[in-house]
């Protein structure tokens, strides 16, 4: 009998192993996708609180 229980509770854990895994994949496949994913939006454009922005080098 003990070694049917044992197997059992092998069978769970492997199962619970699994599952975890398979969480933790698709956690970092989420972290990975934004990271990737610019931090602006395809049309924003940046500040010029400077004054800075479109000026050359040779104009300074």
């Amino acid at each position: 009998m003990s070694g049917g229980h044992k197997h059992a509770e092998k069978l769970r854990r492997e199962r619970r192993l699994s599952a975890a895994l398979r969480e933790n994949l698709k956690r970092r496949k989420a972290q990975a996708k934004s990271r990737a994913a610019p931090s602006q939006p395809a049309g924003a454009t940046p500040h010029d609180s400077a004054g800075i922005a479109g000026k050359n080098s040779q104009e300074r």
